[in-house]
């Protein structure tokens, strides 16, 4: 008589001499299918049921009660051509920092042009304090990103399901704390910016609606984080581009046909954040793949949680960091009026454009070092570094062309004011002709993190991109009142962070993989 057995990687038996004899890592123990994660032996089942048993005996098939045929959507980088890996990988996440850009860009170009000057002043003056309170999350996710790929890379799933687990629990308990904070301590973060009375009250409005969905921007930044490291950067795409059109359907909604102003635009943003991190966890709980999110599994596990923190906190503190002085900027900027705040406000959203590919190869190249850090492929990690600076350097020379060409065009879409343009252009112009420095920073810096060095970026940008910065601007602020030393410290910032990483990659990592290390041609197929 066959009696049902329990599920193991998807296939339930009668009798336990099959697990043992397919499975002997797992042995016999009866641990349900619902608590372990996907194992590779899944995809060769078919062929290792043939002569199983606790005996030796050939099992028959009425024995096998079910077998799940489990599909994966991680893609393992430790293999196959570099160069086709990194670009369908990057492309992806190229594609979904568009949407993300379009999608932080639609509420100031809707402010702007159906509201006016002042109110588009508001949401940018509001833009660095948010930016400050997200980051962190983003720089978390970012480095907890590094240990989810190198735990995959290595092939430790066991890991891999209790660090995701216990990031998530954590973003969500902090999250929540960050958020109530941020609410509560708008006035004074908008007294810190020196932001203007005649654009006060709409920017604390704008800000604390806009806040209450931090913690949804915390969830989704490692929801998607797990995804990019296990290899999968469509999902993230089909979801922000879901979440992007909500947002631009409710801006048009809520502050063109409902005149809600700031607010209308505020809740846009955060609905549209919601739909974002409901789809990600959608996803997450859903799959069968090896990054499966199990509500009942949520906890902290602390030895996890301090190596989450070891590569996730530098980042977060680095982007935080950064928020910061970049708050002392917009001081400096809101001192120059609301046509200031609001042109250079433009110019920071067009300037994202600039920036979308080397961000989106930069999060490429920390996944692919990192899962072939965990694989022991260093000869693998290094030519990956190397075509995803080749081709962040493509992009910019193309692209960084048509922005200065179009400046002034591209200024317009977010406002009519004359004067908000010229500020606009002005910086546009400045900038752009030095983005090579950032598209280095990106590289090496995620380069750097990918091989668990997460501390080190975290200096090196500090120093470069905040105190760098600052003294530059302080001195030459100092010299001459003149807003476009504005525009010059944000390229001086990327320019010594990019230096500072780069020295330490080249003599601090490369060095030690002197053969894996060798130049090859970065376009041959590597297996």
């Amino acid at each position: 008589m066959h009696h049902p057995g329990r599920l193991f990687y998807g296939v339930q038996f009668c009798g336990t001499g099959i697990c043992a004899l397919l499975f002997p890592e797992i042995l016999t123990s009866g641990i349900p299918r619902r608590s372990l994660p996907y194992h590779p032996a899944m995809h060769d089942m078919a062929g290792r049921l043939a002569f199983c048993g606790k005996k030796g005996y050939a099992i028959e098939e009425r024995t096998i009660r079910r077998v799940s045929v489990l599909r994966k959507s991680s893609t393992n980088l430790t293999t196959g051509n570099i160069t086709k890996q990194i670009l369908l990988f990057a492309i992806p996440i190229f594609v979904g920092q568009l949407f993300q850009t379009l999608y932080n860009s639609v509420d100031a170009i809707v402010v702007g042009n159906a509201v006016g000057t002042t109110a588009l002043a508001a949401v940018s003056a509001s833009a660095d304090i948010s930016h400050l309170l997200v980051g962190f999350f983003t720089g978390l996710s970012t480095g907890a990103g590094v240990l989810f790929a190198r735990s995959f890379g290595a092939g430790d799933h066991k890991k891999l399901h209790n660090a995701i687990h216990t990031t998530i629990t954590f973003s969500l308990i902090l999250g929540t704390l960050i958020a109530a904070l941020g609410i509560i301590c708008s006035p004074l973060l908008l007294r810190i910016v020196d932001c203007p009375a005649d654009v006060y009250e709409e920017a604390l409005l704008y800000l604390r609606v806009y806040l209450i969905g931090v913690l949804f921007t915390a969830l989704y930044n490692v929801g998607a984080g797990v995804l990019r490291a296990v290899g999968d950067s469509r999902n993230p795409l089909y979801f922000l581009v879901i979440s992007s059109v909500t947002n631009i359907v409710l801006d048009v909604l809520l502050v063109v046909v409902l005149p809600l102003g700031v607010i209308g635009a505020a809740l846009a943003t955060v609905i549209s954040q919601f739909v974002s991190v409901f789809l990600v966890v959608r996803k997450m709980l859903r799959t069968t793949d090896v990054y499966r999110l199990i509500l009942r599994d949520l906890h902290i596990d602390r030895k996890l949680l301090f190596e989450v923190l070891d590569l996730g906190i530098p980042a977060a503190i680095q982007a935080s960091l950064i928020s910061i002085s970049n708050l002392f900027v917009t001081r400096y900027i809101n001192s120059f009026g609301s046509a200031a705040m609001a042109g250079i406000g433009a110019a920071k959203k067009i300037d994202r454009f600039a920036g979308m590919v080397a961000q989106s190869l930069g999060l490429a190249t920390s996944t692919f070092v990192g899962q072939n850090v965990g694989a022991k492929r260093f000869d693998r990690a290094f030519q990956g570094i190397r075509i995803c600076l080749l081709s962040a350097f493509l992009y910019v020379a193309v692209v960084g062309t048509l922005i200065y060409y179009n400046a002034e065009t591209l200024t317009r879409v977010f406002t009519n004011d004359q004067e908000a343009i010229s500020f606009g252009v002005a910086m546009i112009t400045t900038m752009i002709p030095l983005y090579f420095f950032q598209a280095c920073n990106q590289i090496f810096a995620n380069a750097v993190r990918g091989f668990g060095k997460s501390r080190v970026v975290m200096f090196c940008s500090i120093g470069g991109m905040i105190v760098c910065r600052q003294i530059f601007l302080a001195i030459t602020m100092h010299i001459d009142w003149n807003v476009r030393n504005i525009y010059y410290g944000y390229p001086l910032g990327w320019a010594c962070a990019a230096i500072a990483v780069f020295v330490y990659y080249l003599f601090a990592i490369r060095r030690h993989y002197p053969e894996e290390a060798r130049i090859r041609l970065p376009f041959r197929k590597n297996a």
